[in-house]
């Protein structure tokens, strides 16, 4: 490890130690929501490590739960972490140039609050070494403080009281995260589109509407972006 990856390293960590807090009551609600959908406790942490995504997690669950066809639970962790897909095409300028090691590392590690929190630096710094030890030490401290907190919700679901109202924290912390990213006009379009679509199209079956309005935030966030590059190019 250079100098200049430990100095970026201290940097990331410094800047995304508040909003690691908030990974705590959405990582509590997804152990508990795993017991209660009748994981045992080795499936419902198998299922964090190899997904690592509390909406994929929680998008899957009720699909699970009655019984869904695989393919769509599968096609409903896909389309509920497009987004993902976004966060990755930003990010593969500031983090090209590594090995496939830490490509696969970087991928796999990649969540919300990492990415808008980090995003900005990443992008205006020159030096390749100082961005991953930017990158990778929030995004290795938030995988364990997912992981340890999950772990907690799923070994205490019997003992944490329901008047805890531990949702609504979780759906504040998200808030948190979606605040700094709305200053961008594409992911203000993207969630604008995808938060009413959600609402109109509740009443589909097998919350397919969710599906829908995902595609379609998706969507119009590209749109968007595509409009104001043509703009700015004139």
């Amino acid at each position: 490890m250079s100098p200049s990856f430990k100095a970026g390293a201290r940097e990331g960590f410094r800047v995304c130690l508040p909003v690691s807090v908030g990974l705590v009551p959405w990582a509590l609600v997804t152990g508990l929501a795993m017991v209660s959908a009748g994981f045992t406790p080795v499936q419902a942490m198998g299922m964090s490590f190899i997904v690592f995504g509390a909406t994929a997690q929680l998008g899957t669950l009720p699909l699970i739960v009655i019984g869904a066809p695989w393919w769509l639970i599968l096609a409903t962790a896909l389309v509920v972490n497009l987004r993902f897909l976004i966060f990755s095409a930003a990010l593969a300028g500031p983090l090209a140039g590594g090995t496939l090691m830490q490509r696969w590392l970087c991928g796999y590690l990649l969540t919300d609050g990492v990415f808008a929190t980090c995003l900005e630096r990443l992008r205006s710094d020159a030096d390749p070494a100082w961005r991953l030890g930017y990158y990778l030490a929030p995004s290795l401290w938030c995988a364990l403080v997912w992981q340890s907190s999950t772990l907690t919700g799923v070994l205490a679901a019997g003992a944490i009281p329901r008047g805890w109202s531990l949702e609504f924290m979780a759906s504040i912390a998200l808030l948190v995260l979606l605040v700094p990213m709305a200053r961008v006009r594409p992911m203000l379009v993207a969630m604008l589109t995808g938060g009413v679509l959600s609402v109109l199209l509740r009443g589909l079956p097998l919350r397919l509407g969710v599906m829908v309005a995902i595609v379609a935030g998706i969507a119009a966030g590209f749109a968007t972006e595509h409009l104001q590059k043509k703009a700015e190019a004139r």
